[in-house]
């Protein structure tokens, strides 16, 4: 009884079974996204830390950097195309990832997609969070270059860490916190500032690094002549498309739930065009960047740095001069800036929408942001950073699992929806829904999701388990896993529609009415139902509404 009082407390004012405040379309009031605010989303998350050390994962793999400058650049183009194609229904439809894929798992199936961005979520926002420590690490060190040894360790160092840098990863956990309470249609301020503060400090950092790197010039990073020449899964082929889908797989779960901002777009063309030059361009910016900051500074540290925290920890060791100190500040303060910047979108809203999604009665995208940041550090993010190769490999080999549904939900949208939702079916969880499928599960979506996810599975568990040991086919076809993935899912999705279509979603996709028509529609009519809502002060008096609306023959008429 206690329990259900408390339930009963922490319920959301206007929160349901199947929609609350955040999930509901997004009506005009709330798309304040325009073209700069994707450009600057973009800016952002590929500006920081995490691409900039790219190419220290790539470059050890036997890669020369030409060759894995060529990898990322093609991965960031194939990525692009995802992308787009991920944010087609939230940019035209307004509604979200876990909506949309309400429409392609079911309603209740769509719970599986969900939780896998969830989980994600919280590996990703806490080693974001471990990287945002050791930024402000840097701020402490210049204050006070003798601090690691002031603050007596007691760590393991199998961990990986020490105790000062833990204070650091808490003071950083807890700065970050205020900027989750700010919602996302209200983001523009934050991004402008974030963005202008992290281009700057990568330009400058850039332009220091070449001006002052002397007459030795360039580190071997830059100077090898030839890569690694092996046979198989280790030639220089096969290695240059294992890069090239590691690029991809680094950004795989912001491709796949890119729908929770493109709907937020003032027009769908600001969040296509916003995107499509943004996206690619600053992805190859930062990861090229740092390949020459690396090789620009390698002579004079005697060793590759490819991490920019530890490289002006390495410039405070050889000078604690005033200046010296003030350069690791004024980093410091810019890198915790373009943590955030990053951060913020990236991991803990997108974590938030998804939790919103599974308990909407209770969680909206704030509680949903604040629980992913208090449950990260179970992952222990400082383990995923002790070396560059396992860094790149915990981050992109999790896209053999999200592929496969990035490449349902295009096909979903294009082929077998033909870009026509109902989105009234998409907030009622019974059998009048016409995504019920069967049970609330639409069995094509799994059978197609084994399809691609499978055979890259045992290749994934050699990558990340070296004492597995699997043939050179199966690390190939691993090496493969995004492209793969992707088109077999979509391909077996397509087909299994085609041969066993789910009847009523069928009938609805070829109804006379057109797909534009339809969107006009849904913005007309949803404009209306919110000011309902809004004039009763709940959203539940919408969802009400929408699930007692005219039927879609009504639909039809009225346009």
């Amino acid at each position: 009884m206690k329990f259900a009082n408390l339930l009963k407390r922490i319920e959301l004012p206007a929160g349901s079974q199947w929609v609350n405040d955040d999930l509901r379309p997004i009506e005009s009031a709330r798309r304040t996204w325009t073209f700069l605010t994707f450009h600057n989303l973009w800016l952002l998350i590929n500006c920081n830390i995490a691409t900039f050390l790219t190419g220290s994962a790539l470059i050890p793999l036997g890669l020369t950097w030409w060759q894995a400058i060529i990898a990322i650049v093609l991965g960031n183009i194939l990525a692009t195309v995802a992308l787009l194609l991920s944010s087609l229904a939230g940019a035209h439809y307004h509604i979200g990832f876990a909506v949309f894929n309400r429409s392609v798992w079911g309603m209740w199936g769509s719970q599986f997609a969900i939780w896998n961005r969830v989980f994600l979520g919280f590996g990703t926002y806490g080693f974001q969070a471990w990287i945002g420590g050791e930024c402000v690490y840097l701020i402490l060190l210049s204050f006070d270059p003798k601090y690691e040894s002031r603050i007596p360790n007691t760590i393991p160092a199998e961990t990986g860490m020490t105790s000062a840098q833990f204070v650091a990863y808490v003071i950083f956990s807890l700065i970050s916190l205020p900027a989750l309470w700010i919602r996302p249609h209200r983001l523009e301020k934050f991004f402008i500032f974030a963005s202008v503060v992290t281009l700057v400090f990568f330009l400058v950092l850039l332009i220091w690094a070449l001006a002052t790197m002397g007459p030795e010039g360039f580190g071997d990073t830059l100077q090898s002549s030839t890569g690694y020449t092996g046979t198989g899964p280790q030639s220089t082929t096969w290695l240059m498309i294992y890069g090239i889908m590691s690029t991809i797989g680094s950004i795989a779960a912001g491709i796949m739930n890119q729908n929770d901002y493109a709907r937020l777009a003032r027009r769908p063309s600001h969040a296509i065009w916003g995107q499509a030059f943004a996206f690619p361009g600053y992805g190859i910016f930062a990861s090229v960047l740092g390949i020459l900051v690396t090789a620009a500074t390698q002579n004079r540290l005697g060793e590759a740095v490819w991490n920019p925290p530890t490289l002006f920890v390495r410039l405070l060791e050889r000078d604690e001069s005033a200046g010296t100190r003030a350069a690791l500040f004024f980093a410091g303060l810019a890198l915790c800036i373009s943590q955030i910047g990053s951060s913020l979108p990236g991991n803990a809203l997108a974590g938030g929408i998804d939790l919103a999604a599974i308990f909407p009665r209770y969680i909206n995208i704030r509680r949903g942001a604040y629980i992913i940041a208090l449950i990260s550090p179970v992952v222990n993010p400082w383990r995923l950073v002790n070396t560059a190769t396992t860094f790149l490999t915990v981050l992109s080999s999790y896209s053999v699992f999200l592929a496969p549904m990035t490449g349902i939900m295009a096909a979903s949208y294009l082929v077998v929806n033909k870009q026509k939702l109902n989105i009234d079916d998409l907030y009622v969880g019974s059998e009048s829904s016409i995504y019920w499928y069967s049970r609330g599960i639409n069995w094509r979506a799994p059978v197609a999701w084994i399809i691609g996810a499978a055979p890259c599975i045992p290749g994934f568990v050699a990558a990340v388990n070296f004492s597995v040991v699997v043939s050179d086919g199966a690390t190939e076809l691993y090496y493969l896993n995004y492209l793969f993935g992707f088109l077999a899912s979509a391909v077996a999705f397509s087909i299994l529609h085609f041969v066993f279509p789910a009847k009523r979603v069928d009938e609805f996709v070829r109804s006379d009415m057109s797909s534009k028509g339809l969107r006009k529609f849904y913005e007309d009519r949803w404009e209306v139902i919110t000011v309902v809502g809004e004039s009763t002060g709940s959203v539940d008096n919408a969802s009400e509404s929408m699930e007692r609306s005219k039927d879609m023959e009504s639909a039809t008429k009225a346009l």
